[in-house]
């Protein structure tokens, strides 16, 4: 059996960094910053997020295949037992792009020689909530070396292979070095209504060059290849507000690979099964390629902004969609007979309700409020007065000073509160019951949200960096 470990990835996030996130957070990929287990998404990591990631297998096989110089199976050598290990570090810049660094051989020539290469991914397209998300990218890994003037090429599980080469006799020759792709991946939200969880999904398609499709002529190697299509999907399910659990299952255009992680607190734990779709035999496994393998993931995420340092996966994302506002039916009305009065003096305003309307007002010089086209007293007619709309003025959580949590992010209030003109907001989501709004202007991801506290007055909140 071989076992497949990938221990201790480091995630952190520098003061003052962006808290955009993904939608939803991609595990990482063993060896090329974030993604599933192989593959990569069209998502990003946000913008000055650094992960560092360390994996490794122990490969044991009972005999090793040889191959001749025009790629053909002719012999069958002494066995492998060894841990070969990798280690990446990524980035994410302007939440548009991620780049990173991979180190997956390290030895003198007789062993191959160092392997190590830069990846990178830009973004094109990615929703807040659900949608479709694009994406580019590419890998580039240097050639092994063992010394013998050969030219080698590096090989999809990470450690040197004197049998990939960049030319054979009447065949197709190994180009592994540079692999381009693009990918798009669809965020559908999941079945969380009533009592089950929040949970996101998944889908993955992507295609590529170089380590995606070659070598396609080696038998040892590329059994069942897909000539460079890849696929996988997800279920990111909130098993608490401090953790969530993927489980994940993709085709990385040679291999099935399934897996599960579990975050939590900002601690994560996996166990993955590489190579699924080859025979599992007692023995008699000669290609380290075509071996089923059993792997387990230990990570860790720390926010140096944030208390004991760790980054607890983020709340789902629960917006609603863009939404044509009917103006709601009058209220049931009180008809008051007033008798006819003189126009009375004061300054003219404007209300502007939670439900996106205003409503003109006059203050008048005691102190009250008129309203109506009679300019009836609110003092007077209190508290049989009620205005159209939903504030947040009652709510609980907004006495007890909690967070408002919206498009995946959490935000605080500020100390300001004030008037607003409905010419200047749009409603953008609800929370607890109560809209949500932004100026007209405002580009996503919201950075200030504005909650209506009661008829007029309005609470500026500002997003958790």
């Amino acid at each position: 059996m071989t076992v497949a470990v990938a221990v201790w990835t480091v995630a952190f996030t520098p003061w003052g960094a962006g808290a955009a996130g993904q939608t939803p957070t991609m595990p990482s990929t063993l060896r090329y910053g974030s993604g599933l287990i192989d593959i990569p998404v069209s998502s990003v990591l946000p913008h000055a997020m650094i992960t560092g990631t360390v994996s490794g297998f122990f490969l044991a096989l009972g005999s090793r295949a040889g191959i001749d110089d025009t790629g053909a199976t002719v012999s069958y050598g002494p066995g492998v037992d060894e841990f070969f290990s990798d280690a990446s570090l990524a980035v994410g810049l302007f939440d548009r792009a991620e780049m990173g660094v991979t180190l997956q051989a390290l030895g003198d020539e007789a062993s191959g020689g160092d392997v190590w290469g830069l990846f990178g991914r830009v973004r094109l397209w990615e929703p807040i909530d659900q949608g479709l998300g694009l994406a580019v990218g590419g890998r580039y890994l240097t050639s092994p070396s063992f010394g013998d003037g050969i030219d080698y090429r590096p090989g999809r599980l990470g450690f040197a292979d004197e049998r990939l080469r960049a030319d054979y006799t009447g065949l197709q020759g190994a180009g592994t070095n540079l692999s381009l792709y693009a990918v798009a991946t669809a965020f559908l939200r999941g079945f969380d209504a009533g009592r089950l969880p929040r949970n996101d999904l998944t889908f993955t398609l992507g295609v590529g060059s170089g380590m995606f499709g070659g070598p396609g002529e080696l038998d040892f190697y590329s059994s069942g290849h897909s000539n460079g299509w890849f696929v996988g999907s997800a279920i990111h399910v909130e098993t608490s507000a401090r953790s969530v659990l993927t489980v994940m299952a993709e085709h990385n255009g040679f291999d099935v690979n399934v897996g599960a992680h579990h975050d939590w607190d900002g601690f994560r734990v996996g166990v993955q099964y590489l190579a699924s779709n080859h025979d599992w035999p007692s023995a008699g496994h000669t290609s380290e390629y075509q071996k089923p393998k059993l792997g387990v993931l230990g990570s860790i995420a720390i926010c140096p902004g944030r208390s004991g340092l760790r980054c607890r996966p983020r709340r789902m994302a629960r917006i609603e969609p863009d939404t044509i506002f009917i103006p709601p039916p009058p209220p049931d009305t009180v008809i008051v007979n007033v008798a006819a009065a003189a126009e009375p003096t004061g300054e003219e305003a404007a209300l502007c309700l939670s439900t996106g309307q205003s409503i003109p007002i006059r203050l008048a010089s005691d102190g009250d409020t008129l309203i109506g086209p009679s300019w009836i007293s609110v003092r007077a007619m209190r508290p049989n007065l009620v205005f159209a709309g939903t504030y947040a003025a009652d709510a609980f959580w907004y006495r007890a000073g909690q967070l408002v949590e919206f498009e995946g992010g959490e935000f605080i209030a500020s100390p300001d509160r004030f008037p607003l003109e409905c010419g200047q907001v749009l409603r953008v989501g609800v929370f607890e019951g109560v809209p949500l709004f932004s100026v007209v202007s405002a580009r996503r991801p919201l950075n200030v949200v504005f909650v209506p506290v009661r008829p007029g007055e309005w609470h500026r909140y500002e997003r958790v960096r």
